[in-house]
């Protein structure tokens, strides 16, 4: 690539990761169609920004490992049954038709931020709920299904694991986008990077513009969230929600 495409990327992936690591997802609302505009299949596209994404999750965990560290127990058990999705969703997309997927898709997200937007006091405090065995076999599920999802369509999917946290597990908005980028941004996407790069391919002369925008955006967004608290993170969740689900149904 030219120093003026690879100059474009960055900016493109910069801006799509600072909104992301805000408000807990939603860098392939910009960052997948824009790879695709430029020329990249759309199994290569997301193989190519799954490796990107990485790039978000350390740059949200070099500013939220300021704040405090995770709980390692929850921490492995979002790995343990989100993992598996991914590696199986990421097989599942070779085969699927694209654009059924994108609406459905759409409709899930876009719904994620009207639920959202009729519970004003949503993730507002930190409560701990269901954390019995049965609580933990209904998260762990609905943990497995947003994998798959993650494997497969990345648009938006990191906005399903911080609600899930929030709705299920009694997160506060800011708690949860933590985990989310740091989880999500670094093992999710990049065991999905992994899978799709052994099924497809990945274009890494493209990857240098598109990591540097991922990790300086990661930091900056990370960094904002932190700053606002839980108030302006759930509104930007509601908004970025909203407008991926839209996008995605519009196509």
């Amino acid at each position: 690539m030219n120093l003026l495409d690879q100059t474009t990327l960055f900016l493109i992936s910069l801006v799509a990761n600072i909104f992301s690591a805000f408000s807990g997802g939603g860098a392939g609302l910009i960052q997948l169609p824009a790879l695709i505009f430029l020329g990249l299949p759309f199994v290569v596209a997301l193989a190519t920004h799954k490796v990107a994404s990485v790039a978000l999750g350390i740059g949200a965990t070099l500013r939220h490992l300021r704040e405090g560290g995770l709980e390692k127990s929850l921490a492995l058990f979002i790995l343990a049954t989100g993992l598996p999705g991914v590696v199986l969703g990421a097989q599942l997309i070779i085969n699927i038709p694209g654009r059924a997927a994108e609406i459905a898709l759409g409709i899930l997200t876009a719904g994620l931020g009207l639920y959202s937007w009729l519970n004003p006091g949503l993730g507002q405090t930190n409560e701990v709920r269901h954390r019995d065995v049965t609580g933990f076999r209904v998260g762990g599920a609905g943990l497995f299904l947003i994998g798959v999802l993650n494997g497969s369509l990345t648009s938006g999917t990191g906005l399903f694991v911080t609600l899930w946290l929030v709705r299920w597990f009694g997160f506060d908005y800011r708690r949860a986008v933590a985990y989310t980028l740091i989880l999500v941004g670094i093992f999710w996407n990049g065991t999905g990077a992994v899978t799709l790069g052994f099924l497809s391919e990945i274009r890494w002369s493209w990857l240098p513009a598109l990591l540097a925008g991922s990790l300086l955006g990661g930091y900056f967004g990370a960094h904002l969230a932190i700053k606002k608290g839980n108030r302006w993170i759930k509104r930007a969740f509601e908004v970025i929600t909203l407008v991926i689900g839209v996008k995605l149904i519009a196509g």
